[in-house]
């Protein structure tokens, strides 16, 4: 691995491994039963370089903002790289969201460039928002067509400058991303990650879970996710390992893609992790009476001897077609975004296979604690990295309070919002919004949350403002979304749901119209943002003198009523 302390940037930091690991693969592409591609650390640079000089020949220059909208593959990897090395600010934003929503966050974080698929382009294209990101001039497109209409893109493909592009500088303290934690339909929220914060959270997670070349890393997340971007980017290629995209993730490609690349680590999101628990359960199910008794001893075995920590090469013998179907090299399951339940952890440590969950969010960097797996614990969420200070704020008596932290990993602030800045951070300190508390092994354990939002098992901040956009116009005198667990507040971080509260005209009845409005409204959103439920308040909403709602007092109104009663089902 390089010694990221003696680096000032990203940029400068894979220029120098596409150099130290030339030789070594650093991608692989595959596309259903085809593998497209197989790169070196050399190969990656010859493909690189004359991108990053046609950029620097078309203006963009230190500082300026490029943005990626793309699926997860090689291209996506070679263009974050240009852009690096060209001093720029990269905008990873996700390819999911809808064109309105790529327009809106493309106008606020300035982005003078943008780089995206053939079939995302075509929807942005086409969409009324596409007027109002002025700042985009120049769009780089992939994979298009031969005759297909580029509405005024340019090929990807042919995009490349003649001769070797020159190396901008950065310093540790300059932005080298612009990640929206939320804000695609109400406040952006997009946090300034530094070069520093990336650099020292690399160091930080490589000393608990290293690569070094020959590692293999699949890469499942999306690329612009904070979790994928760290450990399925940037620190496999400062440590020389191979990162392993498909193009699909139809489950039985990504089945076979463990044996076929022998797999070395994988990050997933809690869904995703806990539908691999119910299919491997379904086949343990249906072995035959007499094998699964032989299985179950196999297991029994497995967690007496693996209690203390992990020992890979007994399980691997113990549970050998287990762990034959993971490629047989399958070290560690990284699992983030969003809180994972113990018994799925434990199912799999039990299986001799360690999950290593954590907690983090966007604007501390990947992560804050990580379960180091000495011993292995189901119940929290692990002790905090190497750097990382956390402490519970106004703990009560059971020791529950706020988590803050502070490190070198914290974001820069949020940008173009020094006011909402100032709320998150305070005295140097990051207020996580999430209540917990630190047990008598110094491990955290997670127990609810302070602030007005939701994180889906799929890994997605959600935060009620950005819903309420969708019930604009709704038929009646005003209307609030909520996270239920902030009005009343659960020592749970599952099951998290959104509610509506409505507030009638006089006279004005929830009758079945207006549920039906509010259904059609509601199924127009993603299944992971739809509400509920609607709460009823026969009173005005307390506001503001700029007349803006006071979410605090109106939740503490809603929170006198009874949660059970309050919440009408949609």
């Amino acid at each position: 691995m390089l010694d990221l302390s003696k680096y000032q940037s990203i940029g400068e930091a894979l220029k120098d491994s596409l150099e130290e690991f030339a030789n070594e693969v650093c991608l692989i592409e595959a596309d259903r039963e085809r593998e497209k591609e197989r790169l070196t650390f050399r190969d990656f640079k010859e493909r690189a370089h004359p991108l990053a000089k046609a950029l620097q020949e078309s203006g963009f220059s230190a500082g300026d903002r490029a943005s990626i909208i793309m699926t997860n593959q090689s291209k996506w990897l070679i263009t974050a790289y240009a852009i690096f090395f060209s001093g720029g600010v990269l905008v990873p934003l996700d390819y999911k969201l809808t064109p309105e929503e790529h327009w809106q966050l493309l106008k606020h974080s300035g982005a003078s460039v943008l780089v995206t698929e053939y079939p995302i382009w075509r929807q942005l294209s086409a969409a009324e928002g596409r007027a109002i990101a002025a700042n985009v001039r120049t769009v780089l497109v992939t994979e298009a067509p031969a005759n297909a209409d580029l509405a005024g893109a340019r090929r990807w493909e042919e995009f490349c400058g003649e001769s070797e592009p020159v190396f901008a500088p950065r310093e540790r303290k300059d932005t080298a991303c612009i990640v929206y934690s939320s804000g695609t339909g109400g406040r952006p929220k997009g946090c300034m990650m530094t070069h520093e914060n990336y650099l020292e959270q690399c160091v930080a997670l490589t000393s608990l879970y290293p690569f070094w070349p020959g590692v293999r890393y699949l890469s499942i997340l999306p690329t612009n996710h904070a979790i994928d971007f760290m450990v399925g980017f940037f620190g496999p290629f400062t440590c020389g390992a191979t990162v392993v995209h498909l193009r699909t993730l139809r489950p039985e490609y990504v089945r076979e893609a463990f044996p076929k690349y022998k797999i070395t680590y994988v990050s997933l999101v809690p869904l995703v992790l806990k539908n691999l628990q119910k299919g491997l359960q379904a086949r343990f199910d249906g072995l035959p009476a007499g094998k699964r008794r032989i299985f179950d001893a196999l297991v029994a075995i497995n967690k007496a001897l693996t209690k203390t920590r992990p020992r890979p090469w007994i399980s691997s013998r113990l549970l050998k077609q287990v762990h034959e179907a993971f490629g047989g090299e399958l070290r560690t399951i990284i699992v983030g975004g969003a809180f994972t339940e113990p018994q799925t952890l434990q199912f799999f440590y039990d299986l001799g296979i360690p999950v290593a969950n954590g907690y983090g969010l966007t604007e501390a960097g990947t992560a804050i604690t990580v379960n180091d797996l000495k011993p292995f614990r189901a119940d929290t969420v692990g002790r905090p990295l190497p750097g990382m200070e956390v402490r519970i704020v106004n703990p009560a008596a059971d020791g529950v309070g706020e988590v803050s932290v502070r490190s070198k990993t914290v974001m820069a602030g949020y940008l173009n919002d020094p006011e909402l800045t100032a709320e998150v951070i305070v005295g140097g300190w990051l207020m996580t919004g999430d209540l917990g508390r630190f047990d008598e092994a110094g491990h955290l354990q997670l127990s609810g949350r302070k602030k007005n939002m939701i994180v889906t098992e799929e890994g997605k901040n959600i935060y009620p403002e950005d819903i309420e956009a969708a019930f604009e116009s709704l038929p009646v005198k005003e209307f609030c979304v909520f996270a239920a667990n902030y009005i009343w507040p659960k020592r749970s971080m599952v099951g998290e749901k959104l509610v509506l509260a409505l507030h009638p005209e006089q006279g004005q009845q929830f009758n079945d119209q207006l549920r039906q409005d509010i259904n059609t409204r509601n199924n127009r959103l993603l299944n992971y943002k739809r509400i509920h439920g609607v709460i009823l308040l026969d009173e005005d909403f307390p506001r503001t003198a700029s007349l803006k709602i006071k979410r605090n007092v109106l939740a503490e109104r809603l929170a006198k009523l009874d949660s059970e009663a309050a919440i009408l089902p949609l």
